[in-house]
């Protein structure tokens, strides 16, 4: 048995409740309702975690739990102490979140069109997705959204960052994942609180993966661990590939919408490339030498929903790797860039990034 201590109420279960409160005073009903999910969502959370290094002085841990307790603490020593990431009390806590993902997201677009709708939040910006913390939750806005014509699609994420409003814990969700992919996971969530710009998806995700990579070399190679260093480049490769494949046929997609040919033949033709893609992916998974870890995603429809969930968000990578060799590989002052980088206004960022159309 693991032996379990609850926290009391801290400034961050007040400040999420004080959030909420706001929240309720501005917008409708069915908003409310939606904060309130996810207003007891993060309230679950916040009391459900437990100190890990107490859980480690427990003699009847799981041994498996207790080797992922000490990789992660030895994790945010690095995290801190390396890569002067804001390690702060993230990730020193536990949560068993009794179920298979944390959060539910749930995308939609239109039946035309692979460009998702977009909902805006108060700490996020605007996004194309909402989440709910209960998968018959999410179903049931999926459905309202089938029913106004959308294509709706639904998935499961193990593991969010909340900007820094809360400390972090690691959750149970995540605990099956080999250690080189924890240690990315970690990196690249607390990057988010170094740096995000509300709505600008591309150079949030950008920076932290740029960060999760450089951080992960570093780690590995300061451990001697060449062959999970090589593990790691190969699973970067094989989801860039995907999303190359992805993004092709989201495009192909967008070319037919923009064609403005009859609806019938739109929806024959849609049905083509969603069954050319999935012929194309079992070619691709062959020259993995049968790798299956994008299986369950092909099984799911294709839909317009589905393909705007892949999106080109590492275009920036190439921009944030260079910016740390023109600092000379130093982290601290490669922080202090990007921040002054996302200080400036959306069109001068995009000038600077070279990402503008």
């Amino acid at each position: 048995m693991m032996k379990m201590t609850r926290p009391k109420l801290s400034r961050q279960g007040l400040k999420l409740l004080l959030l909420l409160a706001v929240s309720a005073a501005l917008v409708s009903c069915e908003t409310v309702n939606y904060y309130s999910q996810a207003a007891r969502g993060q309230l679950a959370i916040v009391f459900g975690r437990h100190d890990i290094e107490e859980l480690l002085g427990d003699e009847e841990l799981d041994p498996i739990l207790r080797d992922k307790f000490e990789e992660v603490l030895a994790i945010r020593e690095f995290a801190g102490t390396e890569l002067g990431l804001p390690v702060r009390q993230n990730y020193s806590s536990y949560v068993e979140v009794g179920r298979e993902h944390v959060v539910w997201n749930v995308f939609a677009a239109p039946e035309f069109s692979t460009d998702p709708v977009n909902w805006c939040f108060p700490i996020a910006g605007c996004v194309a997705y909402r989440g709910y913390f209960s998968e018959a939750a999410a179903t049931r806005f999926a459905q309202s959204m089938v029913e106004e014509g959308y294509d709706v699609y639904t998935g499961g994420v193990d593991a969010y960052s909340t900007l820094g409003w809360f400390e972090d814990p690691v959750l149970s969700t995540v605990m099956r994942r080999a250690n080189y992919q924890l240690a990315g996971l970690i990196f690249h969530e607390l990057a988010h609180q170094v740096v995000y710009v509300p709505g600008d998806t591309t150079f949030n995700e950008s920076f932290a993966t740029a960060v999760e990579r450089e951080g992960l070399r570093r780690w590995l190679l300061a451990r001697n661990q060449a062959a999970n260093y090589s593990l790691a480049t190969t699973d970067r490769q094989r989801q860039q590939q995907f999303i190359d494949l992805v993004i092709s046929y989201r495009d192909r997609l967008q070319e037919l919408y923009a064609s403005e040919s009859a609806a019938a033949e739109m929806r024959r033709a849609k049905s083509e490339l969603q069954a050319q893609l999935r012929r194309d992916y079992g070619e691709l998974k062959l020259s993995w030498g049968g790798y299956a870890g994008y299986d369950a995603w092909f099984q799911r429809p294709l839909n317009n929903a589905q393909l705007s969930t892949v999106s080109s968000y590492n275009d920036l990578v190439p921009f944030f790797d260079e910016l740390l060799v023109t600092v000379e590989n130093d982290v601290g002052a490669f922080f202090a860039r990007v921040r002054e980088i996302a200080a400036l206004s959306e069109a001068e960022r995009a000038v600077l990034t070279g990402s503008e159309e």
